[in-house]
């Protein structure tokens, strides 16, 4: 048999898609016991997006993808494989990948629904890597997009003031290896911490029931402190690791993509690898926690603000619940 070809797989295209709804500080303090400079000063969030009431995941999403096509330079047909990261889908089945693919006109491809919670975004864009490089699959859309609005209470000062809506995508494909694309993936799960951040209704465990929704168990439930403490010591340490591990330091890192769930872990996350202000990409001041949704949008908005070069090494960190919690080093393969 001949010897097989290894490919290199790299992001290609980067698209976003946020509704125009706006759920700032202020209206949050009509209605919650909150204060603007409190939410600022301990999250960094100023205003979330929020969809219509009945507007699914697959909306944004779509409209996400579409714009990382056309980024690409390629049509929905173009495409094999299409990848949702989401714990918002539109329904429980049929997968929310399956409504895109028909939404978009994405006929050729196959696809599937991804569940890590935040992390997802990163743990979908290992396994598009792994497609493009054993040559299963020739281009792949990851679609990180999240309708987090639809199981927030907004009775709960706690969780209400973190979430918003939103998508954001990513073509993967092969690229030059000269290039390198994606160069690491370090990803991780400890199910120890289940209980910390969780939605216990909806699952086979706790199917609906009017006994459920009456205890608001369809709801997003976190122990604020313990997650916090977990998120800043696994971010920043498997930051650090995956730069480390291939032999750069901080100040080689163009740009470094944290999911945005809280500044104050964002910014332990920078300390312990050593990153200036210009070298972290921010977007949660202005969509709040959009899942796995935060990394690829925030992608999108370097690239539109010009921070993302040729070459330029990316850095792309997440946690979220499970506990999950991941990064990815690439090489910026796709156009300005």
């Amino acid at each position: 048999m001949p010897a097989r070809t290894l490919l290199t797989a790299g992001i290609t295209g980067v698209g976003m898609s946020f509704p125009e709804r706006r759920l700032t500080n202020a209206e949050l303090e009509t209605m919650v016991d909150t204060k603007d400079d409190w939410i600022v000063e301990r999250t960094g969030i100023r205003e979330r997006r929020l969809v219509e009431r009945g507007v699914g995941a697959s909306f944004h999403g779509a409209k996400a993808a579409e714009q990382a096509l056309e980024h690409a330079g390629l049509k929905a047909t173009d495409i094999d494989l299409i990848i949702v990261p989401t714990v918002t889908p539109d329904m429980l089945f049929p997968a929310t990948a399956c409504l895109i693919q028909h939404m978009i006109g994405a006929d050729k491809a196959w696809g599937y629904d991804m569940e890590a919670a935040c992390s997802g975004f990163v743990f979908a864009l290992q396994n598009a890597r792994a497609q493009v490089e054993s040559g299963f699959a020739r281009r792949v859309l990851v679609i990180g997009t999240e309708v987090m609005s639809a199981i927030t209470d907004y009775t709960d000062r706690n969780t209400c003031i973190l979430f918003g809506d939103g998508a954001g995508a990513v073509v993967v494909e092969a690229v030059d290896p000269a290039r390198v694309g994606i160069i690491d993936a370090i990803l991780r799960v400890d199910g120890s911490g289940a209980d910390l951040l969780k939605m216990d209704g909806g699952g086979s465990r706790m199917p609906p029931t009017a006994e459920s929704v009456a205890a608001k168990a369809h709801y997003i439930f976190q122990e604020g402190r313990e997650v916090y403490k977990f998120a800043v010591k696994g971010m920043a340490n498997i930051t650090a690791e995956i730069v480390q591990k291939n032999g750069f330091t901080g100040p080689d890192v163009d740009l470094f993509v944290p999911h945005q769930a809280n500044l104050r872990i964002i910014e332990a996350a920078q300390r312990r690898v050593g990153l200036e202000d210009r070298q972290v990409g921010i977007t949660i001041d202005r969509f709040g926690n959009t899942t796995s949704a935060s990394i690829p949008s925030c992608l999108r908005v370097a690239l539109e603000e010009g921070r993302l070069q040729e070459g330029s090494l990316v850095v792309a960190t997440s946690f979220g619940a499970g506990f999950t919690w991941g990064s990815v080093l690439l090489r910026w393969n796709a156009p300005l």
